[in-house]
């Protein structure tokens, strides 16, 4: 039975776009085969159970070839059998609807009810309108 390392299986078969992001993804502890955490340079052979976590949902793949040539993408399905159980596409769904952004709150550009409350902040709404000419006309003259 052929074996191949984990990081290229993973580079060959298209999941992911290069071997050095299989490889990190490895050594992150992104990768389980059959439910163990793998190193970038573990043999795999057909038949094993992949688990790759791509944030927000796990997919799984069972081997059904071991390559460490990348093949085109119509030749991905002879290569490995997609087993992801459907409430994982469920949770991705979920999340194309909400349209959630998994960010830190204050990182990366403000979100639009962000802006809109720092415009309030440094623009008050008084400074605004037109009858607003910053002085008080109520005091007497003498």
């Amino acid at each position: 039975m052929k074996e191949s390392r984990i990081d290229k299986w993973l580079w060959a078969s298209r999941i992911f776009k290069t071997r050095s992001i299989a490889a990190s993804a490895c050594k992150n502890g992104r990768v389980t085969v059959n439910g163990a955490l793998a190193k970038p340079s573990r043999m795999v052979k057909e038949g094993e159970v992949i688990s790759v976590k791509k944030p927000p949902i796990t997919y799984s793949f069972r081997i059904l070839q071991c390559i460490e040539q990348r093949v085109g993408a119509k030749l991905v399905p002879e290569i490995y059998e997609n087993v992801t159980d459907p409430k994982q596409y469920e949770l991705l769904e979920m999340s194309r609807i909400t349209g959630f952004v998994d960010r830190a709150r204050g990182t990366g550009r403000p979100t639009k009810k962000e802006r809109r409350a720092l415009d309030a902040f440094v623009e008050p709404a008084f400074f605004g309108s037109e009858d607003f000419d910053g002085f008080d006309d109520d005091f007497d003259e003498e």
